[in-house]
Order: structure tokens, then C-alpha cells, then sequence
């Protein structure tokens, strides 16, 4: 008898019933994953914050890993004390989400259908969070804090990934 997965849909009143795949169908019981190593996370934690004392901005980066656990922080001087735990929430809302924050916080504004992901435990829809890709594989996420804007916030965590771009790819 086919095992099948039974998933109510809350509110709807219906049941949505898929085939789950049989040992026959799929033979592996494990997958394999791509992480970024702990250099990797300093690199980026690094030119992403000099990108932002180029510009004269005193801030916080993190890096998380592809479940959202912190790899590394650091954050500058004089940026303020929120800051940390901002930059690595924006990090784990990037990573959680798929997507980046600057863009989330548009899509989540009130009166919009997905203002309720605002409400999720530790996301932070503000700009600043970017997700990090590399062949094809989720590899975690960048957040940084203390810039005057989101947008300031995400060119310096572009600029850290970008410093690492070319190596990830290959």
C-alpha cells in the first residue's frame, strides 16, 4: 500500500494527500550539502564592514550558515549596541526566507497578504540581509547593521559577498 502524507490545510476545511516516496523510489536516506567554511564567513564579515567605514558608516555584519546559525560577527567600534543582534537577525530572515531583506520589507508591509511573516519569531524585514548563493546551493546569509538605511546596510553586505564571489562559484 502506497504511504501517503496527509496535510490539513488550516482554515480551508481541506486535505491535500501526496505520495511520499517508497524506499524503492528513492534508495538514498541522506543528501548532501555545501557550507561555507568559517574563513569564508570571516572574509565576508570583514570587507562588508570596511565597505561601510569607506563610506563612513559604523556598523555590525554577520554570517550565518544555511540553517541560520551564526559563523561569524563582528561589529565596528562605534556602531551601536543593537546592532549585532540586528545584523544577525537580518542574516537569518534572509536566509530563513530565501530571499533578500530589503525586498522582503517591501513585500511585508502592513495591509499586504504577507505582513504576518513580520510576526515570525526573530525575522526582521529591514534592508540589509542577503542571501548566499553559490552553484546552484543555499550557503547562509549576510545581515549588517548601523548604516543610516537598509539599502546603505545591503550595498556593504553585497560588497562582502562580492569579495568572495569568484571563490564560492568555483
Amino acid at each position: 500500500m502506497p504511504r501517503t502524507l496527509t496535510i490539513p490545510l488550516l482554515g480551508l476545511g481541506l486535505l491535500l494527500a501526496a505520495p511520499l516516496p517508497t524506499q524503492a523510489q528513492d534508495q538514498s536516506r541522506t543528501f548532501d550539502v555545501k557550507v561555507m567554511t568559517p574563513e569564508t564567513a570571516l572574509d565576508i564579515v570583514t570587507a562588508a564592514m570596511e565597505a561601510c567605514r569607506e563610506k563612513g558608516f559604523q556598523v555590525a555584519v554577520a554570517v550565518v550558515d544555511r540553517s541560520g546559525v551564526p559563523q561569524a560577527l563582528v561589529r565596528d567600534r562605534l556602531a551601536g549596541a543593537h546592532t549585532p543582534d540586528t545584523a544577525q537577525r537580518k542574516a537569518w530572515t534572509a536566509v530563513s526566507f530565501k530571499a533578500n531583506t530589503l525586498n522582503l520589507a517591501e513585500t511585508t508591509q502592513p495591509g499586504s497578504e504577507a505582513f504576518g511573516a513580520r510576526q515570525i519569531t526573530n525575522a526582521l524585514m529591514l534592508g540589509g540581509g542577503i542571501v548566499v548563493n553559490a552553484q546552484g546551493s543555499l550557503l547562509g546569509g549576510i545581515g549588517v547593521s548601523g548604516a543610516p538605511s537598509g539599502a546603505d546596510d545591503q550595498s556593504c553586505a553585497q560588497a562582502g559577498l562580492d569579495s568572495v564571489a569568484m571563490d564560492l562559484e568555483f
